[in-house]
């Protein structure tokens, strides 16, 4: 990771919630929308590990992942880690690896060879370019880039790696992700790009093709937007210029570097991204409490403004990295912070692992919704309906009502910084009124009216 993504947040108020509700008719013109599976969202849930390295332990590891529900996790070939360790880690919690060349890697036949035993488990996610060449710098093919050097050696490194991957009968399938933090280039040799558009004026060819997904670091608090604000993890998921962290348009709009131009904003709303590092240090004012909320809001944000995979930086905080980072979900002894108990919470009402279905329609409403309350509609395989509803407001709190569409037999109110049990039932309601601050609560609805 690169320290100049440290920053700095003050305190958040608790939740309230109101009782005493009465039906309410739904409003006119609710036109509901359409659900997203909720496996799809517990499958974008990542972190960065060293899984079995670096003083981490693979049981530890496995552990966590079952605890947290954790999907998937950012790998490579830097550290060495065996193989038949990363195959035990998805034969027991069923995460899978996005495999890369990460921190000063170059070698791309090394890539590929142990990317195959992973897929032939079924282990394998992605493939990744290298790790932040602003920082680390690359050599390929005898020639020294990245950092203030030319860029040329890291493009034609990703080029290379995307040739080889959608060459191979096993792993062209396999999405490649780009490098981190390629708005650092400082000659304009089109990385700002997936492939290269007739005309972009790079230095590197038309038509060069690097990755199918962006990838991106943006964590939560940088030095244009240090301190705690309302919507703070909704901006820094934000695809356009208006994100002040290290977001999407830095890096694929226009570079934060040099300013080379890329992607319009229109472009970059549908552009497919992922993000391989984001979260928060716990320092100072940053208590383990903000901590916590933000990881939960900022998994949901990603989700919702278009991430299809987030990777939070860290697992378990690093002790051979300049001291104790205070990163992790996991302190070094593997207690567990906060918001490691969130997650689990969370995931916990969330879990969903049935057949897949194709998600249906809800006609539920939020009228007059805040700019600081978010919501996101997720369908288990079950049919259930698990309504997502978070504030992002660090002082006071906002009301609203949840309208459903129609009567409900059962309808389960959840918050995860509680526990994983309902904290309201409601029967035979058709609203539910919900007071949010700063973390997220879900509304569970039955498959039928009724029910």
């Amino acid at each position: 990771m690169s320290i100049r993504f440290r920053g700095r947040a003050l305190f958040c108020l608790p939740i309230l919630l109101l009782a005493g509700l009465t039906a309410t008719p739904t409003p006119a013109g609710a036109a509901g929308a359409n659900a997203v599976s909720a496996a799809d969202f517990l499958n974008s849930l990542g972190v960065n590990s060293a899984i079995s390295g670096r003083g981490e332990s693979l049981s530890k590891t496995i552990d966590c992942a079952k605890y947290l529900g954790i999907r998937w996790f950012r790998s490579g070939t830097e550290g060495d880690i065996p193989l038949q360790d990363l195959i035990a880690l998805h034969k027991e919690t069923g995460a899978r690896l996005s495999w890369g060349l990460l921190s000063g890697g170059s070698d791309i036949p090394k890539l590929i060879q142990t990317a195959k035993p992973l897929a032939a488990a079924g282990a394998l996610l992605a493939l990744e370019g290298p790790n932040e060449p602003n920082n680390w710098g690359v050599t390929y093919q005898g020639e020294a880039g990245g950092k203030n050097l030319t860029w040329v050696p890291v493009a034609k490194l990703q080029s290379g790696l995307y040739k080889a991957v959608k060459s191979d009968p096993v792993l062209k399938k396999y999405p490649v992700w780009s490098i981190s933090e390629n708005g650092a280039e400082t000659d304009n040799v089109g990385l700002q790009f997936l492939a290269i558009p007739k005309g972009a004026g790079a230095v590197m060819p038309d038509g060069a093709k690097y990755a199918d997904f962006a990838n991106v670091h943006n964590y939560i608090y940088h030095p244009n937007s240090p301190g705690l604000a309302d919507n703070k993890t909704w901006n820094a998921a934000d695809p356009t210029q208006t994100c002040k962290v290290d977001g999407l348009y830095g890096e694929y709009g226009l570079t934060w570097g040099r300013h080379f131009p890329g992607y319009s904003e229109a472009d970059l709303i549908s552009l497919p991204r992922v993000t391989t590092e984001t979260g928060c240090m716990i320092d100072g004012p940053v208590t383990e409490e903000i901590h916590a909320r933000n990881l939960l809001s900022m998994y949901l944000d990603q989700f919702k403004r278009g991430w299809s995979y987030t990777a939070v930086y860290l697992l378990r905080d690093r002790v051979d990295e300049a001291g104790n980072q205070q990163f992790g979900f996991y302190k070094p002894d593997y207690s567990p912070r906060k918001a490691a108990v969130y997650l689990h919470n969370l995931t916990a009402i969330l879990a969903d692992n049935g057949a897949a279905r194709k998600p249906g329609k809800l006609g539920y409403a939020i009228p007059d919704e805040p700019a600081t309350v978010h919501d996101l509609l997720l369908q288990k395989s079950g049919g259930a309906w698990e309504l997502i509803v978070w504030g992002e407001q660090i002082e006071g709190a906002s009301s609203v009502t949840v309208h459903l569409g129609g009567v409900y037999g059962l309808v389960k109110v959840y918050d995860p910084t509680v526990g994983a049990d309902p904290v309201l039932t409601y029967h035979q309601i058709n609203a539910v009124p919900l007071t949010l601050s700063d973390h997220p609560l879900i509304v569970e609805i039955p498959a039928s009216r009724h029910a």
